[in-house]
């Protein structure tokens, strides 16, 4: 196995260059596994070997480590007796464990393979101190038996796995609350897979459009919205119905947010039926609203379709509540907003709006409400006109009921004074 080791990594670099491996991670693999190997056939158990390779001539060498210790670092008999009976006792409460867990953090049991003591080491270091390595040269032996090639063979493919799984897990990682073009794989349950290039990722039941149709094949936007280790590999967590789903395509369509020239401020959605996006500028000579649109509507009309087909109401926004209100009603007109009292809001509308402000099943002021964050009535102008009708009605008549009263209450006063007289 390894007889043409330089040929064996210039292998080895091609797979690790076609999988997006660095090279040096790779030569690190080969090194553990020659170590592994070394150690099978001719280490003793307890001995930390390694090896390095120089990539260029394939030639390799091979060293046993052993650690510098002081008596202060290592357990005495009676110590380390006690630390047993500690182990395997099975009433120790938790203030015992952790002072026995802060011993072994700064002592150890002494073993000639992994260390050696400060005073043998300064016969061959004088500079050496505790906690030092001392490396010593091992015979470079050629023969490896077959128990030996397996084991290195193994280490080799595991470790080659383990590396190509933490790059990838590093890489999507930080792609954490970002889009990523992904293309559908299968169904498996409720779950959509998708497949993301070096990986895959799944789209579960609760981050899908409702109603959406997902075909093998297809390729489509999806909003990383998690990252997670796995024994497998990475589990990469997609949506379709987050909201910032909207606004990352907006940022990848409308080169003013990159420049800070346009912001969101903020998004109600529905997915997969309409969505609301209020935006502001933070120059005066820019329409936050026309570099969303872009010309002829070609922006709006790309996010539109990475959304596959939901519609777009993108508003002005502003720091006078009653202003946003009424711009997050479009595209219905707003003829007056009165605020009556903290987070509830009346819009009047003029009697052909009505329908249009409210929106179909109440999509429309449902969205500019949570846009807002405001509770928000919708009444006509003719609403409002024969509310206060009835209002002006009611209290005549009410004047009209308070006099009846009034003489009823006269006449019964005049009657119990004729009965007490005639008494």
């Amino acid at each position: 196995m390894f007889q043409d080791l330089k040929t064996f990594i210039s292998a080895l670099s091609q797979i690790a260059e076609e999988k997006g491996l660095p090279q040096e991670k790779v030569l690190e693999v080969v090194e553990l596994a020659l170590a592994a190997a070394y150690k099978k056939d001719y280490g003793k158990k307890g001995e930390i070997v390694k090896a390095k390779i120089n990539p260029e001539t394939g030639e390799v060498k091979f060293w046993q480590i052993k650690e510098v210790v002081d008596d202060s670092m290592v357990y005495t008999e009676e110590e380390w007796e006690d630390v047993q009976k500690e182990r395997e006792g099975e009433d120790k409460d938790k203030s015992k464990e952790k002072e026995t867990e802060e011993s072994e953090e700064k002592k150890v049991k002494f073993n000639p393979k992994k260390h050696i003591m400060i005073d043998e080491a300064k016969k061959i270091d004088p500079n050496v101190k505790p906690g030092d390595e001392l490396v010593f040269p091992l015979e470079v032996k050629q023969d490896y038996g077959r128990i030996a090639a397996q084991t290195a063979k193994q280490v080799i493919l595991q470790k080659l796995k383990e590396l190509e799984r933490e790059m990838i897990y590093e890489e999507y990682k930080s792609k954490e609350g970002e889009v990523l073009s992904g293309i559908i794989q299968r169904r498996e349950g409720e779950n959509i897979l998708v497949d993301l290039g070096k990986t895959f990722g799944v789209l579960p039941l609760k981050e899908q459009i409702p109603g959406e149709n997902y075909r093998q094949g297809q390729r489509m936007k999806f909003y990383v919205k998690k990252v997670e280790e796995a024994p497998k590999g990475p589990a990469i967590i997609l949506s379709r119905n987050h909201p910032k789903l909207v606004s990352k395509l907006f940022e990848i369509e409308v080169p003013e947010i990159s420049a800070e020239q346009v912001v969101i401020k903020a998004i109600a959605r529905e997915p997969g039926s309409r969505t609301k996006i209020a935006v502001a500028s933070t120059e005066e000579n820019i329409d936050p609203i026309g570099a969303m649109v872009g010309q002829r509507g070609t922006r709006v009309a790309a996010v539109m379709e990475g959304l596959g087909g939901e519609k777009i109401d993108i508003v002005k926004w502003s720091e006078d509540p009653e202003e946003f209100i009424a711009n997050s009603l479009s595209p219905a007109k707003v003829s007056e907003i009165k605020i009556d009292k903290k987070g509830v809001a009346l819009a009047i509308v003029p009697d052909d709006q009505l329908s249009l402000a409210i929106g179909k099943n109440g999509q429309n002021v449902r969205l500019a409400a949570s846009l807002c964050g405001w509770k928000i009535d919708v009444k006509s102008q003719s609403e409002l006109e024969e509310e206060k009708e009835e209002k002006t009605e009611k209290q005549p008549k009410r004047k009209e009921d308070n006099r009846q009263e009034k003489d009823e209450q006269k006449e019964e006063k005049e009657g119990e004074k004729k009965i007490q007289e005639n008494n």
